[in-house]
């Protein structure tokens, strides 16, 4: 479901980070979590689970479950999963399929016109194309559209928005240009696709039409399809618009399983539904609307690379949009497959990717179940020998994440009580591509990335995959650093894929992992994200999806075989550390600006620079930004560094002697196993209670981009100061009851 372009930061985020803590070496000997003997041993099993490998077994599956169409409630939808029941089966597995009644409306009309100052009637139609084998299953293929768009017919005249975002709305405010009443077009990029109805229908818009720019993935960027992998004239993103910074999931069922007798709210009581129309089209339609506006010039950073003078409007250009819907509950297939445990059976390793797609879905998500699968018969593979892993590895791959996540969030609110009481790490993957390594995630779990990357050979390269996606890094840095990137710093996760319902609902550690950089994103959401596409641009031969195993086989592997799970602090402290800082600055920079602004308002400067050939709106007075007392948070941030050196000490005891105690063992991973659990708050954030984590969140107007010490954090920006110095306080308290846990951990390390 994820591409770089639409989600801003929280996907595909490997950064330099904070600076070094002591007591973290930055990729250190052996296996975390391992005494010396026991990493041999590790060693081997990974090294038997690589020689079951085999990438044509990949391309296989790629190719059989990418054949015909498969969004949720399709034939092929479930012929998909039951395919994957039966292969968990034979491995070894205890497979089931899970069922869910989920709302997912299907397009029955769609039409869109121009009426001024010319006719036009856009073609809403990807063609069939030689060069794309299963282009052409007419039958089988949902038309482009924005699921969950209501029904609706509008007519007004147009404006050009840009991406939608805040920012170009404060644009068009400084240029008195109004969209209430109006439709508004956007281009893809710069947010999330759902914020861009939500923000225009705040505004007061009538509709919303979203088109695809060359500029941002067609022919500005290289050849299109067919001839290379960029998005051609005809091809359209489609995509969920429901508000999933309020909630993912079924929008009729907020913390509640969809199941068949759940309780439902009517549609007009969901509230992550949109209210406007919105519907997505190519660039080729989209240019006879953008060609008929007149008005101001958009700025600079506004113009795509369509062949004309981009205009922002109103008008003269008027159009009329109508859609309708087919609003039904559709069966949702999760395919849930355990492999027992033989010390720890109650301790859960879980391993997911989404299995459902907007057509053909070969990159977007089926490289990364084929990955996924490959590594799930790889690890099954060891089992020959009569080894058992120390903890039960659940795999999964969950129906209907692309209409909103809905397939891993149902199941985790089905499950919620147990999986807080036995889910020690979920591990998440969703597309696949070739180039490096992209990680986020809990930030405990960075060393085991690093480990789990430092043994793990890049296919391209004579490097490890470590070393690749490092120098990389360090490459990228501008100007060059005076000392390379030594580490993998993982990037701090939002939303937009399977580890949101188990890291911000439950509070469950998570990682999100792919590989990319080298593999255009032409395809996404389109009727062309094909096997022929695949197989021709994105992973030739299929050894990153063999290299994405490895890695992510390498990490289910060691948290679930290790004598004491695998988690390091340290590195936590010190990026925790940097959020404060940056929230702290985010204070600072606002009362500035805000002093700046109320003087030159009063002053009259503003209105002095205003260019007289345009209309001048003068902005309002702001209230004064005060001094908030961070203490709080700044102590417990400082308590967490001084518990995660003491247990870092603990650990290295432990490492260095080899044995701990049975009892203290067990209680030392009960303790673990809990720990990110600590930084969810009962009540969620301010005005969205489904979202639990105080750490990280999705941006209530960033849509999958992450927001850190969200609480205190979209506090201030959005000026509600009292609530700010409340969020201060309940995240110091989460970050304390953390640090408290830590600290218990390394007494029982102690000699």
């Amino acid at each position: 479901m994820r591409i770089c372009r639409n989600c801003g930061i929280g996907f595909l985020i490997l950064w330099c980070g904070w600076p070094p803590v002591e007591s973290a070496p930055e990729n250190p000997p052996g296996i975390l979590g391992f005494s010396r003997g026991a990493a041999e041993e590790q060693r081997l099993l990974e090294s038997k689970m690589d020689a079951a490998l085999d990438p044509a077994q990949i391309e296989e599956w790629i190719r059989k479950l990418s054949s015909r169409p498969h969004h949720p409630g399709s034939p092929k939808g479930r012929e998909n999963a039951e395919f994957m029941v039966s292969l968990f089966r034979s491995w070894g597995y205890e497979a089931r399929l899970d069922e869910y009644r989920i709302l997912f409306p299907t397009p029955r009309l769609r039409r869109l016109e121009m009426l001024e100052p010319e006719p036009f009637r856009a073609r809403l139609k990807e063609p069939a194309l030689a060069e794309d084998s299963t282009s052409g299953q007419t039958s089988e293929i949902l038309p482009a559209y924005n699921a969950y768009s209501p029904d609706g017919e509008a007519t007004g005249r147009l404006v050009y928005v840009n991406y939608g975002i805040p920012a170009d709305y404060e644009q068009l405010d400084r240029r008195g240009i109004q969209v209430r009443d109006r439709i508004v077009i956007a281009r893809y990029g710069g947010s999330w696709r759902g914020l861009k109805p939500k923000l225009a229908a705040e505004r007061g818009a009538l509709a919303c039409i979203i088109y695809s720019d060359p500029k941002d993935d067609g022919y500005f960027q290289g050849d299109a399809y067919p001839t290379g992998p960029f998005r051609n004239e005809d091809g359209v993103e489609r995509g969920s618009v429901l508000d999933m910074p309020v909630h993912p999931g079924d929008p009729l069922t907020p913390f509640t399983a969809a199941t068949e007798d759940a309780e439902r709210l009517s549609r007009s009581e969901a509230p992550t539904l949109p209210r406007i129309p919105v519907l997505p089209i190519s660039h080729e339609d989209a240019l006879p609307l953008l060609s008929a506006l007149e008005g101001p010039v958009a700025p600079p950073h506004w113009r795509g690379a369509l062949p004309i003078t981009y205009h922002v409007g109103p008008g003269p250009a008027t159009v009329r949009l109508k859609l309708e819907f087919n609003w039904d509950l559709v069966p949702a297939y999760n395919v849930i497959a355990r492999l027992e445990g033989r010390e720890e059976p109650d301790q859960w390793i879980l391993r997911g990717n989404h299995h459902d797609a907007w057509v053909h879905g070969a990159r977007d998500p089926v490289s990364g179940v084929a990955a996924m699968l490959a590594e799930a018969r790889a690890v099954a593979s060891l089992t020959g020998d009569g080894w058992r892993p120390r903890r039960s590895i659940v795999y999964a791959a969950w129906d209907a994440e692309e209409p909103g996540l809905i397939g891993s969030t149902e199941w985790a609110e089905e499950y919620a009580g147990e999986l807080k009481k036995k889910a020690v790490l979920y591990v998440n993957s969703d597309s696949n591509g070739r180039g490096f390594l992209s990680a986020g995630g809990s930030h405990s779990l960075e060393t085991l990335v690093n480990q789990a990357a430092r043994d793990v050979d890049d296919p391209q390269t004579d490097l490890s995959v470590l070393q690749r996606s490092l120098a990389r890094r360090t490459v990228s840095i501008d100007p060059l650093p005076l000392a390379p990137v030594e580490r993998i710093r993982l990037g701090a996760l939002g939303s937009g894929s399977d580890y949101t319902p188990f890291l911000q609902h439950l509070g469950i550690a998570s990682l999100n992992l792919a590989f990319g950089g080298e593999s255009p994103q032409g395809s996404y959401h389109s009727l062309y994200d094909s096997f022929d596409h695949y197989h021709r641009f994105m992973d030739p031969g299929y050894r990153y999806g063999v290299v994405l195993a490895q890695v992510a086989g390498r990490i289910v592997l060691r948290m679930a075989n290790a004598e004491v799970l695998p988690l390091e602090f340290t590195r936590q402290a010190a990026t925790l550390e940097g959020y404060l800082t940056e929230v702290m600055d985010l204070a600072g920079e606002m009362r500035r600006g805000t002093e700046a602004l109320n003087r030159w308002i009063r002053e009259g400067t503003l209105k002095a620079a205003a260019d007289p050939t345009r209309t001048y709106v003068p902005p309002a007075p702001r209230d004064a930004v005060p001094f908030f007392n961070f203490a709080p948070l700044r102590n417990a941030v400082a308590e967490l560094q001084v518990s995660a050196r003491k247990y870092a000490r603990g650990y290295g005891r432990f490492a260095s002697r080899g044995t701990l105690p049975e009892p203290e063992r067990l209680q030392l991973n009960r303790i673990l196993l809990g720990l990110e659990q600590k930084f969810a708050h009962p009540e969620g954030l301010p005005g969205r209670p489904w979202y639990r984590h105080h750490i990280y969140a999705p941006g209530f107007y960033t849509g999958y981009g992450v927001k850190t010490l969200p609480g205190v954090r979209e506090a201030i920006e959005q000026r509600n100061w009292e609530q700010a110095e409340a969020q201060i306080k309940r995240t110091a308290g989460l970050i304390r009851a953390f640090s408290g846990e830590v600290e218990r951990a390394a007494r029982l390390l102690a000699p």
